[in-house]
């Protein structure tokens, strides 16, 4: 008790630790806020997202754009004309609200944005836990239900990686298979973002938490394994899909560009 006393009576930043304690947090901070800059910026482009069979995660599902990508066709009538369009704005939310609730997405950005606490054993500059239960922080309960359209965009982006095996000809206007770089770095995309949705905290408790024993349950045993192998290294999916999906718009985007060249392997 006498600890927990001299904690909450610490003043920012003051700690008893001899450690580097805040290369960790800094890390955090500059990766987010890079990763947030670049995206944003992106998202607002509405240009160079698409180059030949290969589609911006950004951008995917392309419910309405100029690409051929587009399930419903160009930007809609009934878009107002005083706001600037873009197809990301109507799919990027899901990813962005499905991190931004994720559990350890949480841990991370409330200490290196929030300092709270920066570190453990490192003073605060709040004097008061409010925790998650009243607001805005209660709207952290909405995770589950991002993970639902999360692997909605698992199966779109899975789709995309299809698309992205076959080219078409310019002398002919056939479509052939090959493979190009884009196609393994969007096949990629999707692994590592799989690896990163099927390990949630929530998708665990769903398969399994509501059952006592497994005895009864192989299948549903086996499904809660493989979630939890996954979970175990949830940090590690969490920043490499992230910078695999900003990597994936950067490669469209120059290759659309013309700055960089989609090298085809077959």
């Amino acid at each position: 008790m006498a600890y927990t006393d001299t904690l909450q009576r610490s003043s920012f930043g003051q700690t008893e630790r001899q450690d580097s304690w805040w290369i960790q947090p800094l890390a955090i901070f500059l990766g987010f806020s890079a990763f947030i800059i670049y995206s944003t910026w992106a998202a607002f482009q509405g240009d160079n997202y698409h180059f030949g069979p290969y589609l911006s995660p950004f951008y995917s599902p392309e419910i309405f754009g100029g690409s051929s990508h587009s399930l419903f066709g160009p930007k809609p009538g009934w878009w107002p004309l005083w706001l600037p369009f873009s197809p990301a704005f109507l799919i990027l939310w899901v990813p962005v609200g499905f991190r931004l609730t994720c559990y350890y997405y949480r841990g991370a950005y409330y200490k290196a944005f929030w300092g709270d606490p920066p570190a453990c054993a490192v003073g605060e500059p709040r004097k008061k836990y409010r925790g998650e239960a009243s607001f805005p922080l209660i709207i952290q309960n909405i995770h589950r239900y991002f993970l639902y359209l999360a692997l909605m965009l698992i199966i779109f982006l899975t789709y995309d990686v299809w698309n992205a095996l076959w080219f078409v000809d310019p002398a002919t206007g056939q479509k052939s298979f090959g493979l190009g770089i884009g196609t393994f770095v969007l096949a990629a995309n999707v692994i590592l973002l799989s690896c990163y949705t099927l390990g949630c905290h929530s998708l665990r408790h769903l398969v399994g938490g509501f059952t006592d024993k497994f005895s009864g349950s192989p299948v549903r045993l086996k499904t809660y394994q493989c979630v939890s192998c996954l979970n175990k290294r949830h940090m590690f999916w969490a920043w490499m899909s992230l910078f695999v999906v900003g990597f994936s718009d950067i490669y469209i985007r120059l290759c659309a560009m013309g700055i960089w060249t989609d090298w085809r392997i077959l």
